[in-house]
């Protein structure tokens, strides 16, 4: 708003921008920046925030939280038989296949880095999340994506570790990760295409 003179008359110019656009691209652009570019899931950032807030709504329900951490069993001898392309192809379908299994909207699996994925379930306890983990596991072996390089099937599999805690109000983000973190390990060792779960005692 400024003053402007008319025939020496003294007038108020005001002047009105529509940012209707500029918000929507905002926006957009902050919606991009939580979204994997190859996949279009989650990425690491959202499930560093996600993961963060749900132990605090958690800790303040008194709920159970549980975590699955999946990995794409042998996916460097995938990469050696078929090409990068075809893997990016491959982590593409393996994050829709996992994206089909959550129902709830507060479910979430987001690339967590390369052939990884992280599913976070609030309100599920070790139960649940293990019934869940069998269904993620299910569903990538039955795209039936031809994996000559594995050692244990014909097909893509995944290793999945389920970590269930009921957080206190100053649980670090980092235990639920850990532990999930190690039942994939024990998963791995036990022969993949399998889960093993953890449960944080309370």
């Amino acid at each position: 708003m400024k003053k402007v003179f008319i025939n020496e008359a003294e007038r108020i110019l005001v002047v009105v921008r529509d940012i209707t656009e500029r918000k929507k691209l905002e926006q957009e652009l902050q919606r991009l920046s939580f979204l994997d570019g190859l996949t279009g899931i989650a990425n690491r950032r959202y499930f560093d925030e996600y993961l963060k807030k749900e132990l605090k709504l958690s800790a303040r329900s008194a709920a159970p939280l549980s975590m699955i951490l999946c990995d794409i069993d042998y996916f460097k001898a995938y990469n050696d038989t078929y090409g990068h392309l075809a893997g990016d192809t491959c982590l593409i379908n393996v994050a829709n296949g996992l994206q089909s299994v959550l129902m709830r909207p507060t479910d979430i699996v987001a690339r967590y880095g390369g052939e990884e994925f992280a599913v976070i379930l609030p309100s599920t306890n070790e139960h649940g999340a293990t019934v869940v983990a069998e269904r993620l596991r299910t569903v990538v072996e039955c795209l039936s994506i031809d994996h000559s390089g594995s050692l244990i099937n014909q097909y893509v599999t995944i290793s999945l570790g389920i970590a269930t805690i009921y957080p206190k109000p100053d649980t670090p983000s980092t235990t639920l990760i850990e532990m999930a973190d190690r039942a994939l390990y024990q998963a791995k060792n036990a022969g993949r295409n399998q889960s093993k779960l953890i449960v944080f005692p309370r």
